[in-house]
């Protein structure tokens, strides 16, 4: 029963970072991830231009 609270918080603590992690990529969340690169800029899956400040080649 100890090793299993420890577990539960353990877990608990680790979500909101890769919650964090997924955020920070361009066109993350329902933007469906990136498409392909043009001009520079990124374009998602969705169609929309990522408003990311990170540029791509």
């Amino acid at each position: 029963m100890k090793y299993w609270s420890a577990f539960c918080i353990a877990i608990l603590m680790m979500a909101p970072v890769a919650q964090a992690n997924a955020q920070n990529t361009p066109c993350s969340g329902k933007m469906g991830g990136v498409s392909h690169c043009e001009n520079g800029k990124f374009v998602c899956k969705n169609g929309k231009i990522s408003q990311s400040k990170k540029t791509c080649s």
